[in-house]
């Protein structure tokens, strides 16, 4: 008679076997297949041997004896605890610091160093410590540039020999102790006052010297104008001056001669045929009448020099208006003409009363 039971038991065998081999086949796939991203390299041992560097993408290594170590081929940024340094002043600061690296030589980087960024990290700590300590305190506050290249120089022969490359440091801060940062700002406030005070002493000089300079050439002005002014008084006295003796001295000559022909005209008017008049009345009188004719009398054959009046002279006497002046002369004695032409007909016509009426007249 047949047995199942040995065959279920060896039937349920061979499907655990099954799993297992299957189980094993896909851990086997797994530790035989690595996936590398595009930013990575990752380094290869094998039985602890290094044999390469597996680049991106998929790649296959023997299963269950490699390990595989990664290493990120990007610009890291690291920072750099902050510091405590003594400057060559002997003056306390605080520093602190970030590091830019990127990995060159991922063989290195595995081969040479245990932890590249531990090593990068402490050596930045002691460089910056030394560059700060190197100088002053005004320097370190100053010159970062100074200082972020010093410690970039220090920080790259090491670490080239582990395949890295330091891109770039920059310090942070730097801060002193509280005591000198209390120091440091009375320091720039006195010296703030101190330009201040300079500034305005400046200004003030400044002032007092345009002042006084717009004072000296308002008084130089002033003292032209004066002058100017003075000369011009002079010159305006000066020509009055002459003006008034012109206009005297012919004022006077024509109040004699107008007092001459007054005198003429009396004359003229009496009965008397001899008349005597002095020098200086016929003198003036044959200078008018000279002056009138407008021409020169000759005496032994030589010509005598007119005397010549100047326009404003002319004015002043009325010598312009002597032609009016004659007529009114003539004028007077037309009127005696007729008037002794009356007296004869009231004569003839034997009315002796209005004759006599008008020499009483004449009288009065």
């Amino acid at each position: 008679m047949y047995d199942p039971v040995p065959l279920q038991v060896s039937t349920l065998g061979f499907a655990i076997v099954g799993l297992l081999v299957l189980v094993l086949a896909i851990v086997t796939i797994w530790q035989m297949v690595r996936f590398v991203d595009a930013y990575d390299k990752q380094a290869l041992t094998v039985f602890g041997e290094y044999r390469g560097l597996l680049e991106p993408g998929i790649n296959f290594v023997p299963p269950f004896v490699s390990r595989t170590y990664t290493f990120d081929m990007r610009t890291q940024t690291m920072d750099v605890p902050r510091q405590e340094a003594i400057t060559r002043d002997n003056s306390p600061v605080t520093a602190d610091a970030v590091v830019y690296l990127r990995v060159m030589d991922a063989k290195k980087a595995f081969l040479e160093v245990e932890d590249y960024k531990t090593a990068v990290s402490n050596l930045a700590q002691t460089t910056l410590r030394a560059v700060i300590g190197d100088m002053e305190l005004d320097d370190t506050l100053n010159k970062r540039q100074e200082i972020n290249a010093r410690i970039r120089k220090e920080l790259d022969e090491p670490t080239d020999e582990w395949g890295i490359r330091v891109e770039s440091v920059e310090v942070r801060e730097v801060n002193p102790s509280q005591e000198v940062q209390q120091a440091m700002e009375q320091q720039t406030g006195a010296e703030r006052r101190r330009r201040a005070t300079i500034l305005e002493a400046q200004g003030e000089r400044r002032s007092a010297v345009e002042k006084a300079e717009g004072d000296k050439q308002s008084n130089i002005i002033r003292a032209q104008g004066e002058k100017q002014s003075q000369i011009l008084e002079a010159q305006g006295d000066a020509i009055s001056t002459v003006l008034r003796a012109k206009s005297a001295e012919s004022m006077g000559e024509r109040a004699i001669i107008d007092k001459g022909m007054d005198t003429l005209e009396a004359i003229g008017r009496g009965e008397s045929t001899t008349f005597v008049l002095p020098q200086e009345l016929t003198s003036l009188v044959g200078r008018y009448g000279k002056h009138l004719t407008g021409s020169d009398v000759a005496t032994n054959g030589h010509r005598l020099d007119s005397l010549g009046f100047d326009a404003e002279t002319r004015e002043l006497i009325g010598l312009d208006d002597i032609k009016e002046i004659l007529g009114e002369i003539d004028k007077a004695a037309e009127m005696d003409v007729e008037e002794l032409e009356q007296q004869a007909k009231a004569v003839k016509d034997g009315t002796p009363n209005s004759v006599g009426a008008d020499h009483a007249g004449d009288g009065a």
